[in-house]
């Protein structure tokens, strides 16, 4: 923790911004940080897109919410630059923590024009970012500080220039996730076949479609088992069609998004995770935090958080056929499903809980800029 007195601590005007519509990853560490930041004392505000699921949430919950709409384009409308200077001058902003690169191009800029002396950009992607005269001019100029999400993530923000920015001001902060002191542990309960499940976005880089061969090949090996998809997305019909035409429909079960993730991820014997890269990969803390041991595809900083043979398995990307080979060694085992769900249950609460993430965010927050 940092050494700030409580009274320093009551009055840091903090404020996240974060315009992506869609709800993911990077929206719940936003709309979590910032309700635990407000429960510590802070003076918290929440910009986000006025249409998006962030905004509903900031506001069930009684925070400020400022409602934006910010396109790629933004950063060339000088009055809406102008309108947020004004705005970040009338709230007193002492840091600002901003989502998207689109969010940095203006909010950053309008930020650094209004004299907030902390501007965070967290970087919740592990893509290179592109070696541009822009981007150079807002690491040197504008930001002040970089959150990584993960090791990974970080060693992308310098892949494509080593210069671009401080290696010793980009913190890691891994995503955090809840744990009650006393919180009992739930027990699974036996059914008759075995459910695997995977939550997230509905696009390409999530490669569900990838669970629609696991789902053919565990039928054709004769396993019986039931798939859950949780979440929203362009390819949703895709991949509805893709099951139709691998015959598996009856075995698939797209539920949309999903509001009780607990619940969720407790209804699983498997958690399963296709994507072909992530930032983070919050659902699989999410479902190591309901004892569900993970499986998942070995790319990005998903090795960061699934030890295999531990907590999970990790299978080398693409290879469904061992995907298959490892759900049924898990199907036909039990002991071993409660082992690695036992683990991943400890292993998430002493790696991922977010008041340790907290901790390390406001010792960022307390840094001189």
């Amino acid at each position: 923790m940092n050494e700030r007195s409580e009274y320093d601590k009551t009055m840091l005007k903090v404020c996240f911004f974060n315009s992506c519509r869609a709800w993911g990853g990077g929206e719940k560490w936003h709309l979590d940080a910032a309700s635990a930041l407000s429960a510590r004392g802070y003076l918290v505000s929440v910009a986000a897109d006025r249409k998006g699921r962030l905004l509903k949430k900031v506001v069930a919950q009684g925070l400020t919410a400022l409602p934006v709409r910010i396109g790629n384009l933004s950063c060339l409308n000088l009055v809406k630059l102008w309108r947020l200077v004004r705005l970040f001058r009338r709230l007193q902003l002492d840091a600002i923590v901003l989502n998207l690169p689109s969010d940095l191009k203006i909010a950053g800029l309008a930020a650094r024009l209004a004299g907030v002396s902390k501007v965070v950009y967290r970087r919740g992607s592990a893509i290179p970012i592109r070696n541009t005269l822009v981007n150079r001019w807002l690491f040197k100029h504008v930001i002040t500080h970089v959150i990584a999400n993960s090791k990974q993530t970080k060693q992308t923000i310098l892949h494509n220039n080593a210069e671009l920015f401080p290696e010793e001001q980009i913190r890691v902060i891994y995503n955090g996730i809840d744990f009650l002191p006393d919180e009992p542990v739930a027990q699974k309960k036996p059914a008759a076949f075995l459910t695997l499940g995977t939550a997230g976005r509905l696009s390409r880089e999530k490669n569900q479609v990838a669970l629609i061969d696991l789902a053919a090949e565990l039928h054709r090996r004769g396993v019986d088992f039931r798939i859950k998809i949780a979440g929203e997305g362009a390819l949703r019909e895709r991949l509805e069609e893709a099951a139709r035409t691998r015959g598996v429909t009856e075995f698939v079960d797209f539920l949309g998004f999903v509001e009780d993730i607990d619940g969720f991820m407790m209804s699983l014997d498997l958690f399963v995770l296709t994507s072909e890269w992530e930032g983070f990969g919050y659902v699989l803390v999410e479902a190591m935090k309901a004892g569900t041991p993970v499986l998942a595809f070995g790319v990005s900083c998903i090795p960061e958080i699934v030890s295999d043979g531990k907590n999970g398995y990790l299978v080398p990307y693409g290879d469904v056929a061992f995907m298959a080979d490892r759900v049924v060694a898990l199907q036909q085992d039990e002991s071993l499903r409660r082992r690695l769900g036992d683990y991943a249950r400890s292993d998430a609460r002493e790696r991922f809980n977010r008041r340790q993430s907290m901790d390390q965010l406001e010792s960022l927050l307390a840094e001189k800029p």
